[in-house]
């Protein structure tokens, strides 16, 4: 297998606590490749010392079979969640910038521009100081800026941070252009599971600096189950504790866990088993004020790996 990224051992303390602990990953060339977990889980830790930015207490970065310490200058491209521009300056003198200082060839530099400006729907702004962008205009240059000088392995930290989805919608594509047109291998956090879901090959779901799971995101949610998921909010959400003790004995649910108010019941087949469910409830006491009924979803194989919802 052809990884370009792997990661041996590799943790990261601060004042004894443990921010990443001992994570073993393989990134492979040419995947959009999902980050997940929940708010202080050790993605940004994790992400800051794969790409050089922050120095691991132990373990080991390889960068296709390489010590990060010793690749080549611009092997990586990061798009920060948080934008960096200059105010003043136009987006093509913005882009000839930061070309300049990754020393790429004028003439190549000239055309890679041109080609990132039309590609994310800005060629229209090329001439325009950055300051005077729409928010999504903003954005969709921070991540050319990040790709200007054609970097093997891209980094995108939330990149649908605060889009409407028609942006939206033009970034997924052009991320998937990436890896199918160019060969590029795509590193992506989101809070999104929309997102992760239709762009990522693989997803590494982690918690408290641990690797909880990682496999395809077709894999992952058959793994929690090919059934649907009931959400109960009870007229009293103070009981929920009391309801899952008697849901859980159930044979017909395969499992049943407290989400903020609601209970998330998975069963197999849940529409022709609510019938049972409501009678359980009922017969115990509780009272429901409100259910709905979807199928899995990679946010249901998030919460029952981490017990929260990404935000949380």
């Amino acid at each position: 297998m052809d990884y370009i990224v792997e990661t041996r051992e590799l943790t990261k303390d601060f004042d004894g606590l443990k921010a990443v602990d001992r994570l073993n990953l393989k990134i492979k060339k040419g995947e959009v490749f999902g980050f997940l977990g929940p708010n202080g889980a050790g993605k940004t830790t994790s992400i800051s010392m794969i790409v050089g930015l922050l120095l691991p207490s132990s373990g080991q970065i390889l960068i296709d079979g390489v010590e990060i310490q010793k690749i080549k200058k611009g092997t990586i491209g990061v798009c920060p969640q948080d934008l960096v521009l200059w105010d003043h300056l136009t987006c093509m003198e913005s882009l000839k910038l930061m070309g300049d200082m990754y020393e790429v060839p004028n003439n190549i530099l000239k055309e890679r521009a041109n080609y990132l400006l039309k590609e994310l729907f800005l060629l229209e702004k090329a001439n325009t100081l950055t300051i005077n962008l729409s928010g999504g205009m903003k954005r969709r240059l921070n991540l050319a800026l990040a790709l200007i000088h054609s970097p093997e392995i891209i980094v995108l930290d939330e990149p649908s941070e605060g889009l409407d989805p028609q942006s939206r919608r033009v970034l997924w594509n052009f991320i998937k252009s990436l890896r199918d047109e160019e060969g590029k291998t795509v590193i992506l956090t989101t809070h999104l599971m929309d997102e992760a879901d239709r762009l990522s090959d693989r997803i590494a779901i982690v918690d408290h600096g641990k690797l909880l799971r990682l496999d395809t995101p077709e894999n992952l949610k058959k793994e929690i189950g090919e059934g649907d998921v009931v959400e109960i909010l009870l007229n009293d959400p103070t009981e929920n504790d009391n309801a899952v003790n008697v849901l859980k004995n159930m044979e017909e649910i395969e499992s049943v866990i407290k989400i903020n108010s609601l209970l998330d019941i998975r069963a197999l087949d849940a529409v022709s088993k609510l019938p049972i469910i409501m009678k359980t409830l009922e017969t115990h006491g509780f009272s429901v004020n409100d259910l709905s009924v979807r199928q899995n979803t990679l946010e249901d194989v998030f919460i029952e790996l981490t017990g929260t919802r990404l935000r949380e």
